[in-house]
């Protein structure tokens, strides 16, 4: 690699929020979040913290004998004069199995690309997700569950997150499981209603209600 493309990949904040972190000032993911400026650099969030990218299953594909086959992106055309032009829709997840987690869409006419612009969105739509133990079965202080039950809202579809004792596990289905692990919970209980089948709407109603923790936290005695 020569020097000069070596120096194009080295990062030069534009924000000062991104100037505090590059200087060092700023070291604690949750302390970035936090601050008055909000972030407008995925660098930012690369700088702070190691985060796993999970792939939601919006598209799906006629499979053999029936049914559909889930793919990670969705097709979409829209009519031109020369013609249809086709594109990818994707959306993914991004965590650290612990504190932050972030939700992202993008569109590309590949689909590597598409998920490359979701994790871009993902990470400036991070949020801090407290945890707890909320759950009058269990007065253990593990803080692997949430706080307070709370409920997320998108299209038709609506999730209610409830705090579950130890021993639990993971009670939701496969997608909102992967938002639940990569956020670092652990024992919950988790109830929808409307038309789940719509991933989209599910993981994004999932989301929504775990950002109403941060917003609704009970400041500490």
């Amino acid at each position: 690699m020569s020097q000069q493309q070596e120096e194009q990949e080295i990062w030069k904040p534009k924000t000062k929020l991104g100037k505090m972190v590059a200087k060092g000032e700023i070291t604690d993911i949750v302390e970035a979040l936090k601050h008055d400026r909000p972030v407008m650099e995925p660098e930012i969030v690369d700088q702070l913290v190691d985060l796993t990218e999970e792939v939601i299953l919006i598209g799906g594909t006629p499979g053999k004998g029936g049914g559909i086959r889930r793919t990670v992106s969705k097709r979409t055309a829209r009519m031109h004069k020369s013609g249809a032009r086709y594109s990818s829709n994707a959306m993914s997840v991004l965590g650290d199995k612990n504190r932050v987690i972030g939700l992202g869409t993008g569109e590309s006419e590949d689909t590597r690309a598409a998920i490359d612009a979701a994790n871009r969105e993902a990470k400036l739509n991070m949020i801090h997700v407290p945890k707890g133990n909320g759950s009058w079965e269990d007065r253990g202080d593990d803080r692997t569950s949430i706080p307070f039950a709370v409920t997320g809202k998108s299209g038709s579809v609506t999730v209610e997150l409830k705090p579950a004792p130890r021993g639990t596990g993971l009670a939701c289905s496969d997608e909102v499981k992967k938002v639940m692990e990569l956020a670092g919970i652990e024992n919950i209980w988790v109830k929808t209603r409307g038309q789940t089948q719509t991933r989209e709407n599910l993981v994004r109603a999932t989301f929504n209600a775990l950002k109403k923790l941060e917003e609704m936290e009970r400041p500490e005695a």
